[in-house]
């Protein structure tokens, strides 16, 4: 569209700057022409007051010498012969045209011009005191003629082609103006058509564009909508069938023996396996859904409250002590609610599954000017293999365990551009920490991560690969 625009306004400015140009031009050069002619008359009749009251040869080359042309040697004065016996024609100056036209123009008595070698002679009739037609020769050269002319036909092409550049550039803007805002529109659909749910489109350009904009971000915001209550359906049905499951094989293992006892287990092993497949489907089917763009957010204080409501509960029943510090406050987070409650989870179902009953645990936020950082720290056995454990569907064979926990919390973190380290915590077993960037597309995110992962390695924080006995942690 862009150049469809740029060729079509260099042809229609092109077609207007030859129409009125040419013509233009040939206004000038017939204008030079009528100007230097108009000039060469007015010095031929200026010699007609010496013609009407002498004839003689000396006083008329006095007179013509005294003229402009005469001067060059560009005026002739041709005098018939009088009634006088033995008289002669006389001829002042150098003569160009030829006696056929001076013979035409002596009988027509009226002032013309023809071409003779050179330049071009204007003849001017002029009457004497003898009552004959005298003829007054004026020569004009040709670089006289077209003098000036050329340089007028240059300012006129450069007008043109300025006049022409201006218009494309014009043009030009205009069409970056249309195109651009389809451009980003096309973009953000390929994008959204590739799971970046965060694409958004600025609502400006033309109006139908801009039309456009608002219906696709419309669009996108409900599609993110969607999928965000699907994916936190799917974490609540985790959440509402963790714990009745939880209380049922602690139920069955204190049923001691029996067939009746072996079949109850058996059968809530069954269940936790059925649960754990229904939520690998729905996280494996369902890209991210965090919106990116402006006023995507959460509270991560209110939503660490909220989860700990729930964990706490369990928490008791199994006697674990739980510690819960830097809530207080508000810290707003760029991560969706439904995002950072379902890495929560992950990670305190981590702790719960993979670690004794009464075995104690915290969660810790840690609020900065770029980054806020959650801590999940626990007394278990700890984690042997950190970065298995991070790759996403690795549960190492073990029951109850999607191998999906701790990919899902990655991705979190690194949508804001921080990431998820592995180490050993103040209690003894496993710690994870999630950095989460404040501004992940502003100016030195980087820089900042950059930053972050110096300070860690200055604190000798690393993550830990050689603890026994530690379940994948997933």
């Amino acid at each position: 569209m862009r150049w469809a625009l740029v060729k079509v306004s260099l042809a229609v400015t092109a077609m207007v700057v030859v129409a009125f140009a040419v013509p233009l031009g040939l206004v000038v050069k017939q204008m030079a022409r009528d100007r230097v002619f108009s000039n060469a008359e007015r010095q031929a009749t200026s010699i007609g007051p010496a013609l009407s009251i002498t004839s003689d040869r000396e006083e008329l080359e006095l007179a013509v010498g005294s003229t402009a042309a005469g001067s060059d040697g560009r005026m002739a004065v041709h005098l018939p012969a009088s009634d006088a016996p033995g008289s002669t024609p006389i001829e002042v100056g150098t003569r160009r045209a030829a006696q056929s036209d001076l013979d035409t123009i002596q009988r027509i008595g009226r002032v013309s011009s023809t071409e003779v070698p050179g330049g071009w002679a204007v003849i001017q009739p002029t009457a004497v005191s003898s009552g004959k037609i005298a003829l007054v020769e004026v020569f004009i050269p040709d670089d006289e003629v077209s003098k000036g002319v050329v340089t007028a036909w240059l300012v006129l092409a450069g007008v043109g082609a300025g006049l022409i550049v201006g218009s494309v550039a014009v043009a030009d803007r205009l069409g970056v103006r249309m195109v651009q805002p389809a451009q980003r529109l096309a973009r953000a659909a390929h994008e959204l058509g590739e799971g970046k749910l965060g694409a958004r489109v600025p609502e400006e350009g033309p109006t139908e564009l801009r039309s456009a904009a608002i219906a696709f971000n419309a669009m996108a915001d409900q599609v993110v909508q969607l999928l965000a209550n699907e994916r936190e359906l799917a974490a609540d049905l985790s959440h509402r069938l963790r714990t009745p499951l939880t209380v049922l094989r602690l139920n069955a293992a204190s049923l001691g023996e029996g067939p009746a006892a072996e079949q109850t287990r058996a059968a809530v092993e069954q269940l936790e396996r059925e649960v754990d497949t229904i939520i690998r489907t729905a996280r494996e089917a369902k890209p991210q859904t965090t919106a990116v763009g402006p006023g995507a957010g959460c509270d991560a204080s209110e939503v660490v409250r909220e989860r700990m409501d729930f964990w706490s509960a369990l928490a008791e029943d199994e006697g674990r002590k739980v510690r819960v510090a830097g809530v207080e406050r508000p810290v707003r987070i760029p991560v969706a609610r439904p995002e950072l409650a379902a890495a929560l989870d992950a990670l305190l179902g981590n702790v719960f599954r993979h670690t004794q009953e009464g075995t104690p645990f915290s969660v810790d936020v840690h609020n900065g000017d770029d980054a806020v950082i959650v801590l999940v720290s626990d007394a278990g056995p700890g984690i042997s293999d950190p970065e298995s454990a991070m790759t996403r569907g690795n549960s190492n064979g073990r029951d109850g365990s999607t191998g999906l926990g701790l990919d899902i919390v990655r991705r979190v973190a690194e949508s804001t551009g921080g990431d998820v380290r592995i180490g050993s915590s103040v209690l003894g077993g496993t710690e994870v920490r999630i950095w989460l960037g404040l501004d992940p597309r502003g100016p030195g995110a980087g820089e900042r991560r950059r930053g972050h992962r110096g300070a860690e390695r200055r604190r000798s924080w690393v993550p830990v690969r050689s603890r026994a006995g530690g379940g994948p942690g997933l």
